[in-house]
């Protein structure tokens, strides 16, 4: 990312309050339940959230033949004190995650199990440093996780399309085109990491285990391409919208997303009368 660590949290908060708002619409979206601070040992301070996800059109069809619609919902809370959190997840379903993990919620450490599918288990946990992208083993994994891990790095100036960039939906911007007036920043040409001030780097360790014959595979491959397109939409739209949030303080932030808490749970209470008084 074209950041520094500092502005990066800025911008994350802008991205996960505007995708949100995005993503609710009738009765689908996001509910907040709580949005408060928070202090305790473990984490010091830092702000508490506690969130519904109701995104059944995006799961995939073959999903619907494991679970009924009305049971795709998330349930998530999150203990964020930047530049460390923790993000606890109870699911009726699973697939919904691939889409709303890391895109609309904040976390940087994401366990999520599924009370439909008990042995199912998805953590994501994500580190950040001020670099090009080339640190090694950040996480701390042991030989033996090392030797099944896989590397990728993902691009935000990629313009790569596949089934799960058209289900999360992509942003139109060519940031080989693209220039940030409040900062100068862009456009990102080939190689731009290396020559990029500030730069800093989202490392995020996705482990999947879903043991179960017949659909386990499919299903981590399904979770494991869910995330990544969303891992690259959400960071191309933290860059696309830089001029939208650059400058803000996080205080300003905090009263923004009270402000768009509210209209989010408003969005849902109507959608829901409106529901009621068709039927």
């Amino acid at each position: 990312m074209p950041f520094s660590v500092e502005e990066y949290q800025v911008a994350q908060m802008y991205m996960v309050m505007k995708m949100q708002q995005q993503n609710t619409a009738g009765s689908e979206g996001v509910e907040v339940l709580e949005n408060r601070p928070f202090e305790d040992d473990e984490f010091g301070k830092g702000q508490y959230t506690s969130k519904i996800y109701r995104l059944q059109s995006k799961a995939p069809t073959w999903l619907t033949k494991f679970a009924p619609t009305d049971a795709l919902v998330m349930q998530e809370e999150a203990w964020n004190a930047y530049p460390r959190c923790k993000s606890v997840s109870s699911i009726l379903t699973f697939v919904v995650i691939s889409m709303v993990a890391t895109g609309c919620l904040t976390p940087l450490q994401a366990v999520i199990r599924c009370p439909y599918f008990t042995k199912f288990l998805l953590t994501i946990e994500t580190i950040h440093k001020a670099d090009n992208g080339h640190a090694e083993n950040v996480h701390g994994l042991s030989k033996e996780q090392l030797s099944v891990r896989q590397v990728e790095m993902l691009d935000i100036a990629s313009d790569a399309n596949d089934y799960w960039s058209y289900i999360i939906g992509r942003s139109g911007f060519d940031f080989s085109q693209f220039q940030s007036e409040m900062t100068g920043r862009g456009p990102l040409l080939e190689g731009w990491q290396d020559q990029c001030n500030p730069v800093m780097t989202a490392y995020k360790l996705v482990t999947i285990d879903a043991p179960y014959w017949g659909f386990g595979r499919r299903l981590e491959n399904a979770l494991l391409a869910g995330e990544r397109a969303l891992f690259l939409q959400s960071h191309r739209n933290c860059f696309a919208w830089i001029d939208e949030w650059f400058g803000l303080s996080i205080e300003v932030m905090r009263e923004l997303e009270q402000q768009s808490d509210s209209s989010l749970n408003q969005k849902l209470v109507a959608a829901s009368e409106e529901d009621e008084l068709v039927t």
